[in-house]
């Protein structure tokens, strides 16, 4: 029987001799899913007929196996690609999902596919109701796989009752995604239940935007569509929503009440939308939110006056329009007007203890005298002394300044008097105010009562705090203000007596709040009523009173002062001032003490004693102050002792000053050897100070020494100095080895170009020479010398015969040369007086 059932099968499905061991093994094993997958695999490629036989004969025999289903439909659903939708074999596939899901209705991929297929048809109620039996079908833990496609279909086929309920089912099952749902009912304006909706998700705390937006970037998302859709919603009061957004993000207060503005423009609620901006300008804490704002209100008023004028236009002039219109105008110019003080009072409420801008804000209402009374009395009201930005004293001082300037001053001496109570943070403030209440005594001729004012101030309270003591209160401390004292000096100077004026700088000494100035004021006043010695006594005490280098003046002065009232009688005595003042004295003021030490020593001591003090000042003033000071160390001993005695000096100036100087004192140096005959000793000094002078940069050395040697030197002497130039060439190019073009000594770079020395100056160099001349040269100059660039290598010998035959011409003709009058210095004008004399 199973022999005949086989033949039957085989003439009904056409079986190849290559399928019978498959259809063998299938018959064996008729439950066995791999044998019907092999068996399916060796079909695959063939027609498609046999190959669905096989696929509907191991779906009869196993009609639950889900791998052999999903292989079937995935090769039915493929034979349909390029097909038309209305192509039976689309049915087909439609009752194979439906026989494949009665049994695999739990199994989401075939639902996926089957809803994907349905969709793809365009069959809008099929593919519905498929996707709601799927829905229906499976757990909802599988539904957000089948809800995608849902949604794709929703926005594929617009019809918008049918996406609003799909919609709202949807959030039931993922309200998170509610912003898909607000941005459809924006896009189909349903504003009303989109701004609804957004408000719960604003009030929902656990509520996360998947789009990544923020609560703020949402509460300005509701603002707007309030605002933007005031006719279109109903389920909301828009207002209370608003200033809950005013509240929550002060950052973006601007923009919120432009919407909540906008929103009373919108409905043509013109007076309630000015009311709406005339809050804003008066609350907004930043300038940039008041410049939104108040930009916006302008606008707003300058289109309202747009449209009366286009009104006036169209329908002509009548008496209510044109009031209306000048109403409208002067209201604008108004608030133009008072922009400046809504500014300022935008400033105010960031700082209300901000000093300055309650100055400017009583600037604004120049002419106002109400006003700024008013604004005044509110400052002094707002400002907390221990908050106050800015020095309060000034806004007290030109509250005050304002009654004197009306001739009020019964009401300035009331608010001094209560400024002066005030517990300001600094001395310094109650001493202005202190100050301007007795100037302003003063301006109006009230002597006594500002004296009055000054010995109050002044009286110290009986447990003397200390003035930088912060525990105590300022009205404690402000007797020991310097300002307040120097006030009282120069009233009682002016205005009392020479007593009651010594009393007052000797009280302030006594305090130790004197200032170097205020020391040289009571000086002076000593020293125009003739008490020298007590001006000495309040110098030294000033001096003990500061260190360096505020001491400077007092020193300069008490030394100036002292030398010129006793000159020579208290020599030692002034001797031990100057020691005293330029001990630890800093070398950048000591060159001025130095000065006049020496001058002293100079005219009423020894001029031993005062070049001493000159070697002394070359030792400690400042390097850049030592050149000068070397000057006039020479200077000065040239006049009391002649240049001889400056030898030493300049000595010691080329050993301690920097090269640029030592380089400016060799020329002094050598010339001065030179006006005495000195040759050799020039030469030397030429020769040492060579090495701070570069031939590259330093010209003007070298032009003096060649000048010198070819004056009062031979060949030799020149070509020692040539070479000596080449050596110090050599070693600055040494010391700068890269390529660096030379620098002029005007600062501009220039290309040197390399020749033989010898060669550069033969033909301008002439020298005196002796009866050692050729005929030749005598021909051509008697002065001039041919020199031979190969006579810079001779030998040495020939150089030494040389010297010896020039030292015995020397020997045998001796000069005589006349010694300048320098050399002897004061010790000449005596001898010439001596010969007088005789005469």
């Amino acid at each position: 029987n199973e022999y005949k059932s086989y033949l039957r099968i085989v003439m009904v499905l056409d079986i190849d001799d290559s399928d019978i061991p498959y259809e063998e093994e299938v018959l064996r094993n008729s439950y066995n899913v791999k044998s019907w997958i092999r068996y399916i695999d060796h079909k695959t490629g063939g027609p498609k007929q046999p190959l669905h036989m096989v696929y509907e004969r191991a779906l009869k025999e196993l009609p639950c196996s889900y791998k052999i289903w999903y292989r079937y439909l995935c090769l039915r659903r493929k034979g349909t690609r390029g097909r038309c939708v209305d192509d039976p074999e689309m049915e087909r596939v439609i009752n194979c999902y439906e026989r494949a899901l009665v049994f695999l209705h739990k199994m989401p991929r075939i639902w996926i596919d089957y809803c994907q297929f349905v969709v793809g048809l365009n069959y809008v109620t099929r593919a519905r109701h498929t996707i709601d039996r799927a829905l229906r079908s499976l757990p909802i833990t599988q539904h957000c796989r089948i809800w995608p496609i849902y949604l794709d279909f929703i926005k594929k086929h617009n019809i918008k009752e049918q996406a609003l309920r799909l919609y709202r089912r949807y959030l039931q099952l993922a309200p998170d995604d509610a912003e898909i749902l607000i941005d459809y009912l924006i896009e189909v304006e349903h504003y009303d239940e989109a701004a609804v909706l957004l408000t719960k998700c604003l009030n929902d705390e656990d509520f996360h935007s998947k789009k990544g937006k923020s609560k703020h970037q949402m509460w300005i998302e509701l603002c707007m569509l309030l605002s933007e859709n005031s006719t279109k919603i109903f389920s909301i009061k828009v207002e209370p929503v608003i200033r809950q957004g005013l509240q929550r993000f002060t950052d973006m207060t601007g923009k919120l009440w432009i919407s909540l503005a906008d929103y009373y423009i919108r409905k043509w609620q013109f007076d309630k939308a000015r009311d709406i901006y005339e809050e804003a300008v008066k609350t907004v804490m930043t300038v940039r939110d008041f410049g939104q704002v108040f930009d916006v209100y302008a606008e707003f008023e300058e289109q309202l006056i747009t449209l009366k004028i286009e009104q006036r236009t169209k329908n002509g002039k009548t008496p209510e329009n044109e009031l209306d219109l000048q109403l409208r105008l002067r209201r604008f110019e108004k608030l133009m007007e008072r922009r400046p003080l809504l500014l300022n009072s935008v400033l105010l409420r960031q700082n209300p203890h901000n000093v300055s801008e309650w100055l400017k804000r009583v600037a604004l209402y120049e002419g106002k005298p109400r006003d700024i009374v008013n604004t005044y009395t509110e400052a002094i009201k707002t400002i907390d002394p221990k908050l106050a930005t800015g020095k309060l004293s000034s806004l007290w001082i030109s509250f005050t300044r304002f009654y004197e300037d009306n001739n009020q001053l019964k009401d300035a001496r009331i608010i001094f008097e209560k400024a002066v109570l005030v517990p300001f943070i600094k001395v310094e403030e109650l001493a202005d105010v202190w100050s301007h209440y007795i100037e302003m005594e003063l301006r109006h001729e009230c002597y006594d009562e500002a004296m009055k004012h000054l010995r109050h101030v002044t009286q110290p309270p009986p447990h003397k705090p200390s003035y930088f003591d912060r525990t105590e209160p300022v009205q404690n401390r402000v007797y020991r203000s310097v300002k307040l004292w120097s006030i009282y000096a120069d009233l009682e100077e002016s205005l009392g007596t020479f007593q009651t004026t010594k009393a007052v700088y000797y009280r302030i000494l006594d305090l130790r709040i004197a200032t170097p100035q205020i020391i040289l004021n009571f000086t002076e006043l000593l020293e125009e009523k003739n008490y020298f010695e007590e001006s000495f006594k309040v110098y030294e005490r000033g001096i003990a009173m500061f260190k360096w280098p505020l001491v400077y003046d007092l020193w300069t002065s008490y030394l100036t002062k002292f030398v010129k009232r006793y000159g020579g009688d208290k020599l030692e005595r002034s001797r031990d001032l100057f020691e005293q003042a330029l001990d630890k004295c800093p070398a950048k003021f000591a060159k001025a003490i130095f000065l006049l030490y020496a001058k002293l020593e100079e005219e009423y001591g020894l001029k031993r004693h005062a070049m001493a003090v000159y070697n002394r000042a070359t030792q400690a003033v400042l390097d850049e102050e030592r050149a000068e000071m070397f000057q006039i160390y020479i200077n000065r001993a040239t006049a009391c002792f002649g240049v001889t005695h400056t030898r030493q000096i300049y000595e010691q100036a080329l050993e301690i000053l920097p090269d640029d100087d030592a380089r400016k004192f060799t020329l002094q140096f050598a010339e001065l050897e030179t006006k005495l005959g000195e040759i050799d000793r020039a030469r030397s000094i030429y020769i040492h100070g060579s090495q701070f002078a570069d031939p590259r940069h330093h010209n003007e050395f070298w032009r003096l020494w060649q000048g010198f040697e070819v004056s009062h030197g031979n060949e030799d002497t020149f070509r020692e100095m040539l070479r000596i130039k080449r050596s110090v060439k050599d070693k600055y190019s040494t010391a700068s080895s890269f390529n660096i073009p030379a620098v002029t000594l005007d600062g501009e770079a220039t290309t040197q170009t390399v020749t033989d020395p010898m060669a550069a100056i033969q033909q301008n160099v002439m020298f005196v020479r002796g009866t050692e001349q050729t005929q030749e040269s005598k021909a051509n100059n008697p002065d001039e010398i041919n020199i031979d660039e190969d006579e810079d290598e001779e030998e040495d010998d020939g150089s030494n015969k040389g010297n010896e035959e020039e030292e015995e011409e020397e020997e045998d003709k001796i000069q005589k040369q006349v010694v300048p009058d320098e050399v002897f210095g004061k010790l000449a004008e005596k001898v010439y007086q001596d010969d007088e004399d005789v005469v």
